[in-house]
Order: structure tokens, then sequence, then C-alpha cells
């Protein structure tokens, strides 16, 4: 394969069929607790972390040094997450509280991000994620004793919707969330009387208390529950959020606007300043189908504000793919995936690559692009058995990481 400078960022959409991307490095072989590096525990952490051993090998391997920053919000930050209250959960078994004070809390998560730095993941997790000893603790919502919460919420009700969960169908129907937010609000109602006020009257302080409250309702579930089915609900239930936002930041516009606006006289120039924008929104992260389909919306709509009215993404030709971190072009599957390790290849993940996907362009009689919209017309998204795995060779290291990149295709 020719070598390129700095392939791995690439300053212009890719063209021609799709391929999985493959930076050439990979970790040391990922066993439970075993090093790259013994971890310093604090040793004042209560969590029971031989409770949820498999769920933190995989949270180590979706969260790997390297790729966590690129596959943060759609694989590693999710697992991360799971993989905390699952903790919480399993431990209330033998403390029978559902949350940490301050103290313990700083030094469960230091704990957790070293162990799981000493299989391979990347040591700012804390940072790249956005976590904080407070996520730990019980906040502001007034229940934590597992006791107070079973006499005061429907648990059998709560367990009968989210014991298990469609992961298809849960973002639209929303049994098992409108569960949770029943079961927050009436653990939140023993500090404030809120049984009568609708959503419309909740003040922030109401709404954060509810809010608190649902992280309470979590990990009593990964208590109820086994590590593996709860990490399935959980993940289920993350992705729901993962998919409905698009994560990228757009920047600033200037050029595309000079050379694409007043009706597009030259069509070179416009599609050389959409290609060179669209390229820094190639260098953010790894995407979702689904939540490329948000980016290409959002782009659209504030392209058209700027007084670009014709569409560009069909005239430079832009697809989907081009707004995920790519090489060749790569989008995640909508539903939960994880990075695999296997010593002899390395690390994997899901690459959805059935075919280019035209970025749809907004307009003014469009509804959002939302998969729970049944009568939208949006374009086939890459259907489940198209996805594709990227894998990294871990006996193929070159010095300079970003300075190349190998292609390889696996059909599962």
């Amino acid at each position: 394969m020719e070598k390129k400078g700095n392939s791995f960022l690439p300053d212009f959409p890719p063209s021609g069929a799709p391929q999985p991307f493959l930076p050439l490095v990979a970790p040391s072989p990922l066993t439970p607790f075993t090093k790259n590096r013994v971890p310093k525990l604090s040793g004042l952490c209560t969590l029971n972390f031989s409770a949820a051993e498999s769920m933190m090998s995989m949270a180590a391997t979706d969260c790997w040094a390297f790729f966590a920053p690129f596959l943060a919000n759609v694989i590693c930050c999710p697992q991360l997450e799971a993989t905390l209250v699952i903790l919480m959960g399993q431990s209330s078994k033998v403390t029978e509280v559902l949350a940490l004070n301050g103290t313990h809390a700083k030094h469960c998560l230091s704990d957790v991000e070293q162990i799981l730095a000493g299989q391979g993941a990347n040591e700012n997790l804390q940072k790249i994620c956005s976590i904080h000893p407070s996520n730990l603790t019980k906040a502001s919502c007034p229940v934590k004793d597992v006791n107070v919460f079973e006499s005061t919420v429907d648990s059998s009700k709560l367990l009968a919707a989210c014991g298990q969960i469609d992961p298809v169908n849960e973002c639209c129907s929303q049994i098992c969330q409108n569960a949770i937010s029943e079961a927050a609000r009436k653990i939140a109602l023993k500090d404030y009387d809120l049984s009568s006020m609708d959503e419309t009257h909740v003040l922030p302080e109401h709404s954060t208390k509810i809010n608190d409250c649902k992280s309470i309702v979590l990990r009593w579930l990964a208590r109820r529950l086994d590590p593996s089915p709860a990490n399935k609900v959980l993940r289920g239930l993350s992705n729901c959020n993962v998919n409905r936002v698009c994560p990228l930041i757009f920047p600033d516009m200037r050029n595309v606007t000079k050379d694409c606006g007043n009706g597009i006289s030259n069509r070179a120039s416009c599609c050389s300043a959409m290609e060179s924008y669209v390229s820094h929104l190639q260098k953010q992260s790894f995407i979702t189908n689904l939540q490329a389909l948000d980016c290409a919306a959002l782009l659209g709509m504030r392209l058209q504000k700027v007084n670009i009215t014709k569409n560009v993404y069909s005239l430079c030709h832009i697809t989907l793919k081009d707004f995920s971190l790519q090489e060749s072009g790569c989008l995640l599957p909508s539903l939960p995936s994880d990075a695999t390790f296997d010593k002899s290849s390395g690390v994997s993940f899901l690459c959805d690559l059935n075919d280019n996907i035209a970025a749809p362009w907004p307009y003014a009689s469009q509804l959002s692009a939302s998969s729970c919209n049944k009568t939208i017309k949006i374009p086939a998204l890459p259907a489940a058995t198209s996805a594709q795995s990227g894998l990294y060779n871990q006996e193929l290291v070159f010095p300079l990481l970003f300075a190349s990149l190998l292609v390889f295709m696996m059909l599962l």
C-alpha cells in the first residue's frame, strides 16, 4: 500500500468504494486485570470489581488507548458509563445502598480508571467521557437506600419494562425509558411534592433532581439483573441518546459561503471548498449512520441560513460517510457495538459499509430525519449484513502513527 503523509486526517473526502480503515498499531494482549502496568489502587474503594470483571474488560477494549477519543461518543463512553452503573448496582447487594459518598466516589473512579488503563485503556477516560466522582454519588436525589427505593417504586412494573429491551424499538416506544422516568419522579417526591406538576411546570431544580434519581433507578436495575443482561439494557438505552444528536462541531464556513453563495457561479470552487470543509469534520470522531443523517441535516440547515440554497451535497457528491472519521469511509452501526480484541489480529470494530449513501439535503417542507418517523423518506441505511470489521494488526507497527494506514476487508 502506498504511504500518504497525514493520511489519517485526509484533506478531502474519499472517492470510490468504501472500505474500513486500519491504523497500524494495536495494544498488548488484553486479559482481565493483567498488566500493561500494575494498577495503583487506593484500597479505599468499596466497589466489588470482580462482580463486573467481564464488563471492565469490555470497557478496556472499547476505550483502547489510541482510539478512545475517536470512539468516545459511540462506543467507549457508553460502555464505561454502563460499567460504572453495573459496578454500583452489583456492589449494592452487599452495601444495600445505591450511591457512594463523595470521598469514596473519588477513590473508586480513580481505581476504575487505573484498572482499565492496566488493561490497555486510555489513561484519561474521566476527561474523555466527562465523568466525575459526583456521577457515583446520589447527587440531589433524596433516595439511595435499597429498602427505601423498593418501598417507594413499583419494582415489579419497572423490572417488567426494563428487564430486557428491544434495542431497535425502545428508542421510539420508550417503554423502559418511561418506566425509569416514572420511578425517578416517585423517589424525587421524597423531597418535593411534584405529584401534581406536569412537565411544563417542573422547575429547573426539580428537573435536575429527577435526572439524578434516574441514575439511582439504573443502578437498581443493574442490581436486579446479571451483569451481561444489564449491560445490554444500559447500552441500548444510551444508544437512544447517542443516535438522537449530531456530536460534531462545525467550524467556521466563511470559505464555503464565499465559493458556494450567489447561485454557485463556479462549481469547481464550490466543491473544493465543501470538500475542504468536510475534511475538518472527518478529523473529529467516528459516528453512526443515524448520527450522520442528523449531521447532514444540521450542516445543510446552517448552509441554507447563509444563503446557500442549492443542493451542494448532490452537486459535490457528499455522502453520509463523509461526516465520519475515515481513511476510506467508515460509519458505525446505529445499534450498540463494541470493539473486540484477538491476539492474532488485534483490535477491531464494525463498520457499516453497504454502499455510498448520498447525504440528504434538507428542505423546508421536510420533517426531521427521525428513525421513528415512518412517513419520512430517507435513504436506506446500510443493512446489518453489510457490517465489516477493520482489524488492527499488532505486528504492523510504524514509527509515525499517523503516517500510514492499511485497509483490510473481512465480510462477517
